[in-house]
């Protein structure tokens, strides 16, 4: 847990870097012939779901960057690690 903190907690690039992630495993799995028997879209909500948490800790850091207690990551957190979790099923099973 300490090392997801490290990675994603206030660092809102490395979060929309992996939302493109997701959008690339997306598109990949949409346009080519991986995607006839799988389900991508689960792949696009996972990326704009990351997308938008890029955005919101962006948000944090810009009008409170002296937060050292964030209880809105006990919400958000276990809502990305669900569609996450729930897009890689969904597209590679």
């Amino acid at each position: 847990m300490e090392l997801l903190a490290s990675l994603f907690v206030g660092k809102p690039l490395n979060i929309l870097a992996l939302a493109v992630l997701f959008l690339i495993g997306y598109l990949t799995l949409r346009f080519t012939a991986l995607g006839i028997a799988r389900h991508p879209r689960s792949m696009l909500i996972a990326s704009t779901a990351w997308g938008l948490f890029a955005a919101w800790e962006w948000l944090v850091q810009i009008k409170t960057p002296e937060a050292n207690i964030r209880v809105d990551l006990l919400v958000i957190w276990p809502v990305l690690a669900i569609f996450s979790a729930w897009a890689l099923f969904r597209a590679f099973r």
